[in-house]
């Protein structure tokens, strides 16, 4: 009855340690799982920044509506443009009393903004070279008055925007390495606690190879539970947050979800298996007198 329940705590001990592992393993590669989303969707970052760079077309005061709406038409239709609106004086208005907080019309007796349409560009577009030559592109229309954009916000949007890739990319190899060296630490203590056993199937004469095969399959299984568990928190956030994270990350494209979920999979195997690997062969290697340090 001793021996049984000797046993018994020793079955719980392992099956804790390993249940520390997957849980560990779990939220490393969750983190892995959403640096990946992240890098995927890097490119379509730096595009929706892009595409929120923009003109504002002052129109000429006394425009013809049927020449504003062949305007229109002919911005719509440009390559250059993603989204072209129309803004008359009495919206416009409207606006600027929205963020003053007080009617100047009342107190200037009239409206003294012009009708206008604000021009968003496609990303391609979008860098300090191409919005100068547009800039005298759209000044040949002959309703329009005058051409304005932030000049300076569109150098620094772009120059950050590259600069936040080089940032990410470093970051992202480092954080591999980090999440890497905790999984290995984690497994490493996990296979500690049975040292013991490792020591005493060599004695028995078992092969090295025949004592790593139980443990690397049963790291393998728990990594592949936490590979799992990490997917399915990552999906459920990502749908939880869907409409927040419209047009910065793109929830239908199935192939980027494909390559993240696939990798963790795959990262939970690797390095469940490898480290496991190396574990046993470290306590296989030890004398017995070694196994209490």
């Amino acid at each position: 009855m001793a021996g049984k329940a000797q046993h018994q705590k020793l079955n719980k001990r392992i099956f804790r340690s390993y249940l520390t592992s997957t849980i560990s393993i779990s939220m490393v590669l969750f983190l892995i799982g959403m640096l990946g989303v992240v890098l995927l969707n890097a490119e379509r970052l730096a595009k929706y920044v892009r595409e929120n760079i923009g003109f504002t077309l002052v129109l000429k005061d006394d425009v013809p509506e049927n020449e504003i709406a062949d305007l229109l038409k002919s911005l719509k239709a440009a390559n250059f443009v993603k989204e072209a609106e129309y803004i008359d004086k009495a919206t416009a208005a409207e606006r600027l009393k929205t963020e003053l907080g007080e009617d100047f019309t009342g107190f200037l007796g009239y409206n003294p903004l012009l009708s206008s349409v604000d021009v968003k560009l496609n990303a391609d577009f979008a860098t300090p070279e191409q919005l100068v030559i547009l800039e005298k592109r759209f000044m040949e229309y002959p309703q329009i008055k005058e051409v304005s954009y932030q000049h300076d916000m569109v150098k620094i949007i772009n120059e950050n925007v590259q600069k936040i890739g080089l940032i990410l990319i470093f970051f992202s190899v480092l954080l591999l390495v980090i999440f890497f060296a905790l999984i290995n630490n984690t497994i490493r203590i996990s296979i500690y606690s049975q040292r013991f056993i490792i020591n005493t199937m060599l004695m028995v004469g078992a092969t090295d190879s025949f004592i790593r095969a139980p443990f690397v399959k049963r790291s393998i299984k728990y990594g592949l539970i936490g590979a799992l568990a990490a997917n399915l928190v990552l999906f459920m956030l990502m749908m939880s947050y869907a409409s927040e994270l419209t047009g910065i990350i793109s929830l239908d494209d199935f192939t980027i979800f494909g390559i993240v979920f696939a990798s963790v999979l795959f990262l939970g195997i690797l390095i469940s298996w490898s480290s496991t690997y190396m574990a046993v062969n470290k306590f296989i290697r030890l004398k017995f007198d070694e196994l209490y340090y």
